[in-house]
């Protein structure tokens, strides 16, 4: 489901993001439009996921990153 008043939020970042990739995610949609309620949290935790304590290295988390948003046919 695609929210209207997401797709209609403009920003300055937004639009300079759009005019250098030509599109703007959905998630960064989501990110930027209220930061405090789910931008803020959100990015700390990716961080923390991305980046912190793991067995795993930062390289093959962000080929599993990359892999499931292949499979979900996701531009990002």
């Amino acid at each position: 489901m695609r929210l209207a008043r997401l797709e209609e939020a403009r920003s300055p970042e937004l639009e300079a993001l759009e005019r250098e990739r030509g599109f703007v995610s959905d998630i960064l949609r989501v990110l930027t439009y209220r930061p405090e309620l789910f931008g803020a949290p959100f990015s700390q935790l990716l961080q923390e996921v991305m980046r912190g304590p793991s067995s795993w290295s930062v390289g093959e988390r962000e080929l599993f990153a990359a892999f499931v948003s292949s499979q979900n046919q996701c531009r990002f």
